[in-house]
């Protein structure tokens, strides 16, 4: 099942106020909402954090579960802001330097999703094989460019940014705008990125395709949802600017196309 709110923690948004603010007893943190321990344990979740594993789940099971850990995250990150113990675009430590991941395994008679952050287990949620039907024909949620893009941030983060992530990131942001985009666009960047990185001496000097995409939605300041003829245009971007024609698993051609695999199957 999904990891659930505690029913010591508030969550924040119905009733706030000052008052309310004066009464939190420091930031919440991974230990408060999740059975984590070390570091991680002590972090306050941030709303990056949040965010990366927003991204996370919608990649991986097409949707953000109601009360799944994404969600808990985004509650704790928020209240966290308001009291000041984090910024609006911080990333934990822990979380950033290990990432966050949502696997998925298949059992008789349905899916089980396991998620973790920082390699510490976080949530996790049985879907049954009717239920993921249905909720395939019925949920009329669609995955958009942004997120699709914000999916590689975490499914291939750590991958050094290349020529070929670059076209298809231009790819998906002309998709989405309708034009060449234009200089300090999202595009841009990742080319900026990808021309450093090929005469960078140092492999800890080069940009990562996370650094360029983690807020993908922001940056591209407008958004579509994900079709057959985005993804076929993003990939074929992506494989002429690779030697051997394939798109890097994971990257972002790959989390396009799976976006409109997953888009086709809702009305």
């Amino acid at each position: 099942m999904s990891q659930e709110v505690p029913p010591s923690m508030p969550v924040p948004g119905d009733e706030h106020d000052e008052e309310d603010e004066g009464s939190v007893d420091g930031p919440v943190r991974y230990g408060d909402v999740f059975a984590v321990h070390g570091e991680l344990a002590g972090a306050p979740i941030a709303p990056q954090d949040a965010a990366t594993m927003q991204a996370a789940e919608s990649a991986v099971l097409g949707r953000t579960p109601k009360s799944g850990p994404a969600s808990v995250m985004q509650s704790a990150a928020a209240r966290n802001v308001r009291a000041g113990a984090v910024a609006h675009g911080e990333a934990t430590g822990a979380a950033a330097e290990l990432g966050v991941t949502v696997s998925e395994t298949r059992v008789p008679g349905g899916r089980i999703f396991t998620e973790f952050v920082a390699g510490q287990h976080v949530g996790q949620e049985f879907v049954s094989a009717a239920a993921d039907e249905e909720a395939s024909l019925a949920d009329g949620t669609k995955i958009t460019m942004g997120e699709a893009l914000e999916a590689t941030a975490f499914s291939a983060g750590e991958e050094p940014v290349e020529a070929s992530d670059a076209a298809a990131i231009e790819a998906a942001e002309a998709r989405v705008n309708g034009a060449t985009p234009a200089a300090g666009s999202l595009a841009a960047r990742a080319r900026a990125a990808a021309d450093a990185n090929a005469v960078a001496e140092r492999e800890e000097d080069k940009t990562r395709l996370r650094d360029v995409l983690a807020d993908a939605t922001v940056k591209l300041g407008a958004d579509k949802e994900v079709e057959r003829e985005d993804a076929a245009r993003v990939v074929g971007a992506e494989v002429r600017g690779k030697p051997d024609a394939t798109a890097r698993p994971g990257g972002v051609g790959a989390s396009v196309a799976a976006a409109a695999r997953l888009n086709t199957t809702r009305l």
